[in-house]
């Protein structure tokens, strides 16, 4: 099957590339700066047409932690980009279209479990432009024998992975106890290797098109999460439950004098996300993804502690 990838050169990207690319596919990666043969410019797609099987669009702006993006970034990029991709998709003989969004594009914060027919109400410029997409391709008439599918991930981790779950590494490896143990959370995560089950289904089944939630089966505590780290390198789990009040306060410092604590991480170390993945198992008739969160948070962790 010949697969077309953009973003490619991201941590999705490159382990997709990989997996796909071994289970026989010929991929085409799509960036600004093609490096081989099996690279395309955006100015040769655009001029020279979508000839593949499969598009899978992941190049977007990712979320800024620091909220030093221009908010209009975000929309030339995860808007109008998605846009001219998504045209040129209709006009090839492309049968599968597969849009990487974002649970952020349905909500930032999550009452209950989030269901994809949620009504979307996006706070930040990154779920807005994301949103935006969405809504453009939604509303496209979709010509027979295309499939479409919007999939929208929770955080995606595993081998050379960046982000808070290094954070919480670095804790844990130091010997650092962890201060945010008297917060109670659930959070939905999502291994790369359930990542790539659910792409090889959408392509290679007749799963029909639509809006999907992705994430694992089972949401964790931050808590939990420490002692997953703690099991992956062999080391005691060291958690302080210290007033939470007193530590909003120091993120709040954080963010004038610039602290590894700051409001925007306490958010995302503590709060509450949990994401239904109950639609897409369906559509794929499975009962529970193959790899389970704490065995696919553990690969992610020894990958870190290898280096």
């Amino acid at each position: 099957m010949k697969i077309f990838i953009s973003g490619a050169k991201g941590f999705i990207g490159k382990n997709l590339t990989e997996h796909l690319t071994k289970n026989g596919n010929q991929v085409t990666a799509v960036s600004r700066t093609p490096e081989n043969e099996n690279e395309l410019s955006w100015e040769q797609l655009f001029s020279g047409g979508m000839d593949a099987n499969v598009f899978i669009h992941l190049a977007g702006k990712a979320h800024d932690l620091k909220k030093t993006s221009n908010p209009e970034e975000y929309f030339e990029v995860n808007t109008e980009l998605t846009r001219r991709v998504f045209n040129l998709f209709l006009q090839s003989k492309a049968p599968v279209f597969i849009y990487m969004s974002s649970v952020k594009a349905a909500a930032d914060r999550v009452d209950g479990i989030l269901q994809e027919d949620v009504t979307q109400n996006p706070q930040t410029p990154y779920g807005q432009s994301k949103l935006q997409a969405e809504t453009y391709i939604l509303d496209q008439d979709i010509p027979v024998g295309k499939r479409v599918f919007i999939l929208r991930p929770c955080m995606v981790h595993g081998p050379g992975n960046k982000g808070n779950l290094n954070l919480l590494y670095k804790f844990v490896s130091k010997g650092i106890p962890y201060p945010l143990a008297a917060f109670e959370n659930k959070r939905s995560f999502l291994s790369i290797a359930n990542l790539e089950y659910i792409i090889d289904g959408l392509i290679n089944n007749d799963v029909p098109g639509g809006v999907y939630n992705i994430a694992d089966d089972e949401p964790l505590s931050t808590n939990d999460v420490i002692h997953v780290i703690s099991k992956a390198i062999g080391a005691k789990p060291r958690l302080w439950k210290l007033s939470p009040a007193m530590l909003k306060g120091v993120a709040r410092v954080g963010d004038m004098i610039r602290l590894p604590l700051n409001s925007e991480r306490l958010k995302k170390l503590t709060e509450s996300y949990v994401v239904s993945n109950e639609k897409i198992k369906k559509a794929l008739k499975t009962d529970r993804l193959p790899v389970s969160s704490t065995e696919g948070l553990s690969r992610t962790i020894k990958s870190f502690n290898s280096k």
